[in-house]
């Protein structure tokens, strides 16, 4: 008897020491990611095809706060404020906002396939493009579109979705998929019906995904929504992973299942909207992500959805710069997520462990 209870508190505490080990390389991993996220940013901000060097970056960013010499040129700090600085501020906000949207959606649809397009929302906010572009509006009003739309298309996958019977996370699923062909069939009829000289190569362009046009006004309007709902995401982590484990389960601990998963794809919507509105369609990054820092992290949403934030917005931040500087005509960057991504994730389901 006295062997047995003995066995059982070595296996107790083995198992804390694992688990203790775990959190401690979890920490470790987070804070490299922070730290590459820092040196990416800093790096990003000197590089192109017009140079600043390090203490005229400093200078100017210090010169917003603080009267400076100016060390700079006119040009250089136009180039800076207008150009540089937004498109990375941008690349950096809906990196981590599709990351962390897909790790969301994967954890409370409990499928490692799921992305944050599953429930339409990047085909409703082409359609709703490519309908303004057709319309000649502004680019400001395009992203509105986009965003209206994109909203519109997930609530309708919720209303199809509470009428239907039978598995309600499946069913889930399965009308994000038809409200998304509905509305890619839309997005086709738009390109054929459009002025060929000017407004397809305009929709053409948006579903391709792009930086390039990246301002502070964009930035303004969607940082709300994108601060809202990260945060309401990294406040819901811990629900999450009781959402993994199933509906009766989270009941037994006193979690509403069905209320928290209605809370997190709304907040996961919101920020995929945001996302989308003002970069165009730009695949992979809220799938590859989540799965790669589940290989340094683990599998605990405590640690995944911070990790798949610091990571989502360093890899989009990386990828534009290869895109704005590897080749003279910019590469859009739906192009290259897409090259990184897909070999990627062949790896990932190739691999003998789950994913």
């Amino acid at each position: 008897m006295s062997e047995n209870i003995i066995d059982t508190m070595q296996t107790s505490t083995a198992k804390s020491t694992l688990h203790s080990a775990a959190s401690r390389r979890a920490r470790f991993v987070v804070l490299a990611l922070a730290l590459i996220l820092v040196g990416a940013a800093a790096i990003s901000l000197l590089l192109g095809r017009y140079p600043i060097d390090p203490a005229q970056a400093v200078a100017m960013l210090v010169s917003k706060i603080v009267p400076v010499d100016p060390i700079w040129t006119e040009q250089q700090a136009t180039l800076f404020f207008n150009v540089r600085l937004p498109r990375i501020l941008l690349a950096l906000m809906v990196g981590c906002c599709l990351a962390c949207a897909g790790a969301a959606y994967q954890g409370t649809f409990q499928n490692p396939l799921v992305s944050p397009d599953i429930l339409g929302a990047s085909q409703g906010a082409a359609f709703g493009a490519a309908v303004a572009i057709l319309l000649g509006v502004s680019s400001f009003t395009t992203s509105l579109f986009a965003f209206g739309f994109s909203l519109f298309t997930v609530l309708l996958v919720l209303l199809i979705s509470s009428r239907a019977r039978g598995n309600h996370m499946m069913v889930v699923v399965l009308a994000g998929v038809m409200v998304s062909s509905l509305f890619q069939a839309g997005v086709s009829y738009a390109k054929l019906v459009a002025d060929p000289t000017d407004e397809l190569a305009d929709i053409t362009y948006w579903l391709m995904g792009s930086l390039t046009g990246a301002n502070m006004r964009d930035i303004a309007m969607v940082f709300p929504i994108m601060l809202v709902g990260c945060a309401t995401l990294f406040a819901l982590r811990w629900r999450i992973n009781i959402l993994t484990m199933g509906d009766d389960e989270a009941a037994t601990m006193g979690v509403n299942a069905r209320r928290a998963r209605i809370v997190v794809i709304v907040a996961a919507t919101l920020v995929t909207a945001a996302s989308v509105c003002v970069t165009g369609m730009i695949g992979w990054v809220g799938l590859v992500i989540p799965h790669l820092c589940r290989m340094l992290v683990g599998a605990d949403y405590r640690r995944l959805i911070p990790a798949s934030m610091l990571m989502g917005a360093s890899f989009l931040l990386i990828v534009d710069d290869v895109a704005r500087l590897a080749t003279t005509a910019e590469i859009p960057i739906g192009i290259l997520t897409a090259f990184v991504g897909a070999p990627f994730f062949l790896y990932l389901i190739t691999r003998k462990k789950k994913l």
